[in-house]
């Protein structure tokens, strides 16, 4: 898959797929505006070999809109997005039941979630919507 920001990326090879159930002997699908676990197969050294996560913002297997189009891109392409890191917060006990509210979830970059500062090529609407970040940092929205 080819990564379509500045973020020294350039192709993606998606290992997981977040968020989806297992069923024996099915295969994990993701289209666009999905989160995957991806690595880096060509880009940057420092980025390569990394597990790291990505959103898919274009796919090429048409799929069906709700108001009944039919929509496909020319390519499939995703955008790498910045790990997070949880930290216990100051003062919480730890117990066998942890409580969501015991951990902050820090972003490594202070700037955002993405990467790359710039999306190059139209961008779904699908994740447009669910990924603001994405959709400020991207030329056309389709």
């Amino acid at each position: 898959m080819n990564c379509c920001d500045n973020s020294g990326a350039r192709n993606l090879y998606i290992i997981s797929v977040k968020g989806f159930g297992a069923r024996l002997n099915r295969l994990p699908a993701a289209g666009a505006g999905d989160m995957v676990m991806a690595t880096v197969k060509k880009g940057k050294p420092e980025l390569r070999k990394k597990v790291m996560p990505a959103v898919i913002v274009r796919q090429s297997k048409p799929w069906r809109r709700a108001d009944g189009i039919y929509l496909y891109f020319e390519d499939n392409a995703g955008v790498v997005r910045i790990q997070r890191r949880r930290y216990q917060k100051k003062g919480c006990a730890i117990s066998t039941k942890v409580q969501e509210a015991d951990w902050v979830l820090q972003i490594v970059n202070p700037k955002g979630e993405m990467k790359g500062s710039a999306i190059t090529g139209p961008v779904a609407k699908e994740a447009a919507e669910l990924w603001p970040r994405i959709a400020s940092n991207s030329g056309v929205v389709m």
